[in-house]
């Protein structure tokens, strides 16, 4: 079964939008755990207009499941990575500037920075995981750079999905089935939803977890965090 990750930033959004403590982060990630989450994901950025710094620290003191830290690898998100020693490290290519991720590495281009990342957090036991599109040359660079893990950019899959399908799924095949050949652990995330999470498990092959935020938290406006939980688990089997 592929692992379920819940990313709790839209909680600390929400959360932030009014100052104070309400919703609680640490105990909204207590609960997605007991509700069957299997791992905890946060994505903090350098202007904390979400997920905070502290936010971090006090989440590893309490997350019993996977935690993975994802984002853009500046100075102080590496110190901080460094600091809490999360299960998995995912290295995000996104701009401080950025609404949500919108893109892969470039492998190729940035690889001696990327190996560099990888020596870094590896060396304190930290799994890696690289962010990168649906294209079997970034994945090859990706095993290249000496990653343990990549995780599939989804949001073009989602963007394609009710359209045609087949045709949205077909990179993600081919960059799954390359993961395979080179050994190469497999997550996904970006967009994925109770509309299209099922097919899309089915269809990629080797997919160990998948990290999912915006829309779970959405559903969960309506059908309650716990039964929203539960809903996607189902869709994973």
């Amino acid at each position: 079964m592929t692992r379920l990750s819940v990313n709790i930033n839209k909680v600390a959004t929400l959360r932030n939008a009014r100052g104070g403590n309400n919703p609680n982060l640490v105990r909204v990630a207590l609960d997605c755990e007991r509700f069957g989450a299997q791992g905890i994901t946060v994505h903090p950025r350098p202007d904390e207009r979400h997920i905070r710094y502290q936010d971090v620290l006090d989440l590893r003191e309490v997350v019993t499941t996977e935690f993975n830290i994802e984002g853009n690898p500046d100075e102080r998100f590496i110190e901080l990575v460094k600091r809490v020693k999360p299960d998995q490290v995912t290295l995000v290519p996104d701009a401080p500037d950025a609404i949500t991720s919108n893109a892969g590495w470039d492998t190729i281009r940035h690889a001696d920075h990327l190996r560099q990342l990888v020596d870094t957090f590896k060396a304190d036991g930290i799994r890696v995981s690289i962010f990168v599109d649906a294209d079997e040359r970034m994945v090859e660079g990706a095993k290249a750079v000496g990653t343990d893990r990549i995780e599939l950019y989804t949001e073009p899959y989602a963007a394609q999905f009710f359209d045609n399908q087949e045709a949205a799924v077909a990179p993600f095949v081919r960059a799954a089935q390359k993961a395979s050949e080179l050994g190469l652990g497999l997550n996904a995330g970006h967009d994925l939803s109770l509309d299209n999470l099922r097919f899309f498990n089915e269809q990629v092959s080797g997919l160990q977890e998948v990290s999912i935020g915006h829309a779970l938290i959405c559903d969960a406006l309506y059908f309650g965090l716990e039964n929203t939980i539960q809903m996607y688990l189902r869709e994973l089997m």
